[in-house]
C-alpha cells in the first residue's frame, strides 16, 4: 500500500493545455473517485499517474518516491480499464498469470497468487474456462484479478463498468467496495457516473475542464459543495436552481435571508415539501409524473418559465397543468453567487 501525492501536475497537447496545476493528496489505504463530465480530464489524469501519459509539468510521487520518469512497469500500480482486454486464446488461469510469467516470476508464486486473487472474485470455478465462455461481469472479474496478482500499491480503475448491463453494475460495484475493504489498498476509480462516486468513495474528486473544482467526502460534497457546477453534478436528480423572481411573493422571507439579483437560489428535489400556495417557496404548473414506486419525480415549469424537479413520496392528485406548491426541509437551502457560482456564506 502507498501513498499518493500530485503537485501542479499539468498535461499539454502542443500549445493547447488540458490539465492545469493539480494538486492532490490521497491517504495510504483510501478509496478516491474522480467524477466529472466527459472531456473533464479525469482519465488523462488517471493515466498520469498509471505512467501511461508523459506529464507536462508537476510531479506525481507513490509512497516517497517521485515517479515522474519511471516506467509504468515499475511504479507499483495495477491498472483495470473499461475494456476487459483478455486475451481470447489463454484460459482465465493463464490470463491472470500472464504478467507475472513475463516478469519471470516463480511458477509455484504464480500459482499461489492467481488462485488467491481467484477466491477472493469467487471465479475459482472458472479458471480453466476461455474468456468467451464467461459472462461480461465474470470477464471485469478477470481483469480485476489479473491486478491484484501483482500486488500493487495503488489500484487504478478507468471507468471499469461502463460495458456491464445496470445489474451487473450495481453487483460488480459491490465486489469492488468489498475488494477494497478486503485489501485494503489505496485505489483510486475514474467514472462519470455520480452514483458510483457516492457509493465507493472515501473521497471524490471532482473535475471539471482539467481544474478539480472540489475534494471531499461523499456526504460533504452532497452537504456543502462549493459551488454550483458541484452541487448540480453530485446528486440524482441534481439540484434545482432559482433566482428571486422565480419565487413566490413570500418565498423570499421564508428562506431565511434576503434574496438580491446576483443570488442563486439551490433545492434539491428531495428537500421539497408540497404545501399550499400560503406557505409555499416555489410554485409551479404540473408537466409530468415519473411514478416509480418508492417515489415520484414530479416535473414543473414556475410563472418565469424554470423547470424544476421535487421528489415526493407519492404523486400529486391532480392534473396535469395544475398549480403545486412547495416548501423545503428547514435548513437544507443553498445560496450561490450567481456569476461566479461560488457558493455563499
Amino acid at each position: 500500500m502507498a501513498s499518493l501525492t500530485l503537485r501542479d501536475v499539468r498535461k499539454s497537447y502542443g500549445s493547447t493545455q488540458v490539465m492545469h496545476g493539480v494538486d492532490l493528496d490521497i491517504v495510504d489505504g483510501e478509496f478516491v473517485v474522480f467524477v466529472g463530465p466527459s472531456g473533464c480530464g479525469k482519465s488523462t489524469l488517471l493515466r498520469m499517474i498509471a505512467g501511461l501519459e508523459e506529464i507536462s509539468g508537476g510531479s506525481v510521487s507513490i509512497g516517497d518516491r517521485e515517479v515522474n520518469e519511471i516506467a509504468a512497469s515499475k511504479r507499483g500500480v495495477s491498472m483495470v480499464f473499461q475494456t476487459y482486454a483478455l486475451y481470447p486464446h489463454m484460459t482465465v488461469y493463464k490470463n491472470m498469470a500472464f504478467g507475472l510469467k513475463q516478469a519471470k516470476t516463480d511458477p509455484a508464486e504464480i500459482d499461489k497468487r492467481v488462485r488467491a486473487a481467484a477466491d477472493i472474485l469467487q471465479i475459482t470455478d472458472y479458471l480453466d474456462r476461455s474468456p468467451r465462455n464467461l459472462s461480461g461481469g465474470q470477464r471485469q472479474r478477470v481483469a480485476i484479478g489479473r491486478a491484484i496478482v501483482r500486488n500493487p500499491e495503488v489500484f487504478l480503475f478507468d471507468e471499469p463498468l461502463s460495458n456491464l448491463d445496470a445489474a451487473l453494475r450495481v453487483q460488480t460495484r459491490l465486489e469492488i467496495a468489498r475488494l477494497h475493504e478486503r485489501l485494503e489498498t489505496t485505489m483510486i476509480y475514474v467514472t462519470h457516473d455520480q452514483v458510483e462516486a457516492m457509493t465507493l468513495a472515501d473521497k471524490i474528486v471532482v473535475l471539471r475542464d482539467g481544474r478539480i473544482e472540489q475534494v471531499g467526502s461523499p456526504i460533504d460534497l452532497y452537504e456543502r459543495p462549493e459551488n454550483a457546477f458541484v452541487a448540480q453534478f453530485i446528486g440524482s436528480p441534481k439540484m434545482n436552481f432559482f433566482s428571486g423572481e422565480d419565487l413566490t411573493s413570500t418565498g423570499s422571507s421564508r428562506l431565511g435571508r434576503d434574496i438580491t439579483r446576483d443570488m442563486q437560489i439551490g433545492l434539491r428535489p428531495e428537500h421539497l415539501v408540497m404545501t399550499d400556495s400560503a406557505n409555499a417557496v416555489v410554485e409551479g404548473t404540473l408537466e409530468l409524473v415519473e411514478n416509480l414506486g418508492e417515489y415520484a419525480l414530479v416535473h414543473l415549469l414556475t410563472s418565469t418559465n424554470v423547470e424544476f424537479i421535487a421528489k415526493t413520496e407519492r404523486p400529486p392528485e391532480v392534473p396535469k397543468g395544475s398549480t403545486v406548491a412547495f416548501g423545503f426541509k428547514p435548513n437544507l437551502v443553498h445560496f450561490f453567487d450567481a456569476n461566479s457560482g461560488v457558493r455563499m456564506a
